[in-house]
């Protein structure tokens, strides 16, 4: 049974739908009907066009669904235009579904919400740790999204900024391990800026490049975290490095900056540095100036705040750091990481503990926790 194709032709199967008049709830609905009805039946003999079976079976889901007299009414219209026997089109629709999930009816943060969830396969509460908000908030959300959508003809795609945030939050979880959908991101982005001439969208595929090029060195043989100070440089893809960086330095050329390659150039300053020693923080400080600009980020601002312990020294860090809410996700990490600089190895210890109860996943609260051992290691001496 091979799931990766089942995975692979969901977005494809889900467009189909939505362009036949199937509106979105009802047809999310039949796809995975067809997806269960597969995975019964595939494994005694897997069809020779899954894409055609799906899309077939999903519509018929989708009819069988049908059962109040408007939509018996409309199903009587539509039936006729039921997928033909034979094999489907080899088309990639992913992006596609990506904008028609983007409707003009529905807010940004909706908009977004409903896409990780539907096309990107991200969980509620992988999502709403990515906003930030309880997961009880997120599932409202996107469940008024799809009341809001739920017949509405999916013929007004929505905008760039939006599939923009949505391909961003892909990456961002496919990067942090918890799901491998980093690569994907990329391929999807790298098809948007075949066909959008924007720098922003180049600049999200320089940030995405240069992170990427990171990835081997991010963990170490036992799966354990290896922070970017220590990460081996020679493990770094240098032609994903390359390749973003000449992305980005076109994208700034055009003198029309936005977040997305504000973060490049911080990413790209780091890819640059041959040691972390010679990491230019001062400039970087300068690059989190004009990102908590554009952004007005809380985030942004915490990760300012490491770039301004770094570059003038743990103090500074530290007062930058009292201004930020400390119920800021990640917040007692990055306290415990100043105080170590700056000599207070009790108060980091105590925090850094702190801070891997509250980690979000299993490999950063071993990291935290192995942080606080050492420590306490060293004041025992």
């Amino acid at each position: 049974m091979d799931e990766a194709l089942l995975r692979s032709l969901t977005p494809s199967v889900l467009t189909i739908l939505v362009r036949r008049g199937a509106d979105f709830a009802a047809a999310e609905d039949a796809v995975q009907e067809a997806l269960v009805e597969a995975v019964r039946v595939w494994p005694a003999e897997q069809p020779r066009d899954p894409k055609g079976w799906l899309v077939t079976v999903a519509w018929r889901k989708f009819l069988d669904g049908a059962r109040a007299d408007t939509a018996r009414r409309r199903r009587e219209g539509l039936v006729d235009e039921e997928p033909a026997p034979g094999p489907a089109p080899a088309v990639d629709d992913t992006l596609q579904l990506y904008f028609l999930c983007a409707h003009p009816s529905l807010t940004p943060s909706s908009a977004v919400a409903l896409t990780l969830r539907a096309v990107g396969g991200l969980t509620t509460r992988q999502i709403a740790q990515a906003y930030l908000v309880p997961e009880a908030t997120m599932a409202q959300r996107i469940s008024r999204a799809k009341r809001t959508v739920s017949g509405v003809r999916f013929d007004r795609p929505g905008d760039v900024a939006t599939v923009l945030r949505v391909l961003y939050l892909v990456f961002n979880e496919g990067y942090s391990g918890d799901v491998d959908l980093a690569a994907e991101a990329i391929r999807l982005t790298r098809q948007l800026a075949a066909q959008v001439d924007h720098p922003e969208v180049a600049g999200l595929l320089a940030l995405m490049l240069l992170h990427h090029a990171r990835r081997a060195a991010r963990t170490a043989p036992d799966g354990s975290l290896v922070p970017l100070a220590e990460q081996d440089r020679g493990r770094w893809e240098t032609g994903s490095i390359a390749e973003g960086v000449a992305i980005l330095q076109a994208a700034l050329a055009r003198d029309r900056l936005g977040e997305f390659q504000a973060q490049a150039a911080i990413a790209a300053l780091h890819a640059d540095a041959p040691t972390a020693e010679e990491t230019d923080w001062v400039q970087i400080v300068e690059w989190y100036d004009e990102l908590a600009r554009l952004t007005d980020s809380p985030v942004v601002r915490l990760n300012r705040a490491v770039a301004v312990g770094e570059a003038d020294g743990p103090p500074a860090g530290l007062a930058a750091l009292a201004a930020l809410d400390d119920a800021l996700p990640r917040h007692t990490a990055v306290a415990a990481y100043l105080h170590e600089r700056d000599g207070d190895l009790t108060t980091a210890a105590r925090l850094y503990a702190e801070a891997a109860r509250k980690a979000p996943d299993l490999a950063e609260r071993d990291h935290l926790t192995r942080q606080a051992a050492r420590l306490n290691a060293r004041r025992s001496r």
